[in-house]
């Protein structure tokens, strides 16, 4: 049976670990050829080397998704090395502790911090989804999934800035949506709640029994879990759908 990207092309950011990273290894699993894209291009290539040893085809590409000439060169890459792009997962992004704003309340976030927050998790969401598109548009369509949070949709606490561009990244979403609609590019976010991933041992640190009170399953979720639905909406099998935020967080918004 084939996979449900057969024979797709596919460019994923922020692929060295965590989400990212299944993500990569799924889309290959399911018959993509894959793009791996990180300002850790080691950790891209070690991504690369899961998928090419389990008899996948990928290529690693290091770049900083804040920056326009990087992010063109990316999308420019992938479209050299397997001829087109169906699919993009614009997955790359930081936490608070990378700005070091880890804990801190709104009026004690750096404004150097906010504005890196700023210009990774939301500009370069539409830096990627820019260069993508006019990809698309020449090949007849495509598929990309932007992540965005449920930080997306609630305010949390000492996370001002990582709040403001995920509700950013929806919006961006819902807007290029409609845009594209008639060009056969459709266009959804994912929005994870708290996932076993190195981006959120920080804040379980400071607040995990608190978190896992305020989520129904009451326990994390797991990168293939996001992988899972990034994959379905990546595919055929979501024709139907586009400007939707794909909530995958065990019941936090819910509850």
């Amino acid at each position: 049976m084939a996979g449900m990207l057969e024979g797709k092309t596919a460019l994923i950011s922020g692929g060295a670990r965590g989400i990212g990273r299944a993500t990569a290894v799924l889309f290959a699993k399911e018959g993509a050829r894959v793009a791996v894209a990180d300002l850790n291009e080691g950790g891209a290539k070690e991504t690369v080397e899961l998928i090419n040893k389990a008899g996948g085809q990928a290529i690693a590409i290091g770049v900083d998704t804040g920056k326009a000439d990087q992010v063109n060169a990316m999308v420019s890459r992938t479209v050299d090395a397997f001829g087109r792009l169906d699919c993009a997962f614009n997955n790359a992004g930081i936490s608070g502790y990378n700005v070091n704003a880890g804990g801190k309340r709104t009026a004690d976030w750096p404004e150097d911090g906010f504005d890196r927050m700023i210009e990774v998790n939301l500009k370069g969401v539409w830096l990627a989804m820019r260069a993508e598109i006019q990809v698309m548009l020449k090949h007849g369509g495509g598929a990309i999934v932007n992540t965005a949070s449920i930080a997306g949709l609630v305010g949390l606490p000492t996370s001002s800035g990582y709040v403001a561009a995920k509700h950013g990244v929806i919006g961006l979403t819902k807007t290029a949506a409609i845009e594209y609609a008639t060009d056969k590019i459709r266009v959804n976010s994912v929005c994870p709640g708290y996932i076993e991933t190195d981006m959120t041992k920080d804040v379980m640190q400071r607040r995990g029994e608190d978190i896992m009170r305020m989520t129904a399953q009451r326990r994390m979720g797991t990168a293939q879990e996001i992988a899972e639905m990034v994959c379905w909406l990546c595919s055929d099998r979501a024709s139907f759908v586009t400007g939707a935020n794909y909530n995958v967080d065990g019941g936090y918004v819910a509850a």
